[in-house]
């Protein structure tokens, strides 16, 4: 039974990253057919990166709304994640089951809706709807990480020290957050990875400054520029993995000084 799973595993896996491990292979291919067989090696395509001015606009305005989409989703997951563990209320269950909705339903149907809604309320279109969409759908995956680190908290560590005569907000400054900062650290790289990444929510709220998939989508119009996003997107690649093995370092930091059981992770 196993040796068939092991198999499974292997070929869903490779069927799963080959494309992506198909990108440096073309990324440094001399030629602008992306297809076999190669015709030589060069760096040219990574040297044009430098000096296309709209994609450059286009970098910066996705590093300022994975910037501020992180930082927002990661605060709303620490008040989340703190009610959640600590405090009984009523219809808790239905209220963090609401929260977390979004990373079951379809990102096309949530783009659309808050297309619509923005539209209704007459807002124009812009890097702060965009950074409203990606706050939505990355705050439950900040609760996720967050719930883990508040979870593995020792309560009787806050109320020593109450009785120590710190206030709840001290004792929540000064014990609770070093405690689970790396959860906190977790939470913000991969809020930031997902709002970098994400295309369907940018492509329908972004207005007349795109976001960089929304403006690789619009180069794929021209063949003849494939080249120039294949070494893009291996960069994109590589810089995702970084950020996700630093995330998943500062949970399991954050879990070993808890004592919480390492149950794994993203990686």
């Amino acid at each position: 039974m196993k040796r068939p799973l092991r198999v499974y595993a292997i070929l869903y896996l490779g069927f799963l990253y080959a494309p992506i491990a198909l990108l440096p292979v073309f990324a440094f291919n001399d030629g602008t057919v992306i297809a076999f067989p190669l015709r030589g090696f060069t760096w040219d395509w990574f040297r044009q990166l430098a000096e296309i001015p709209a994609l450059h606009a286009a970098v910066l305005n996705s590093l300022k709304i994975a910037v501020i989409s992180a930082i927002l989703a990661t605060c709303l997951g620490v008040l989340a994640a703190r009610a959640a563990t600590r405090f009984a209320f009523p219809g808790k269950k239905g209220i963090m089951g609401l929260i977390m909705l979004p990373l079951v339903l379809p990102e096309i149907i949530v783009a659309v809706s808050l297309l619509v809604v923005l539209l209704q309320l007459g807002l124009s279109l812009g890097a702060w709807t965009v950074i409203m969409g990606h706050v939505l759908i990355a705050t439950p995956f900040a609760i996720a990480i967050l719930n883990s680190a508040f979870q593995g908290l020792d309560r009787s560590l806050e109320e020593a020290a109450v009785d120590l005569g710190e206030t709840k907000w001290s004792s929540f400054r000064l014990v609770t957050l070093p405690l689970v900062m790396p959860g906190i650290i977790s939470s913000l790289l991969i809020a930031f990875t997902i709002s970098l990444d994400e295309f369907i929510i940018a492509f329908f709220l972004t207005g007349t400054e795109p976001t960089l998939p929304v403006y690789l989508w619009g180069q794929m119009r021209f063949p003849q520029r494939l080249p120039v996003i294949m070494a893009l997107g291996t960069i994109l690649v590589l810089a995702s993995v970084l950020l996700l093995a630093i995330a998943e370092y500062a949970r399991r930091r954050g879990a070993a000084r808890t004592g919480q059981k390492d149950a794994g992770g993203f990686l």
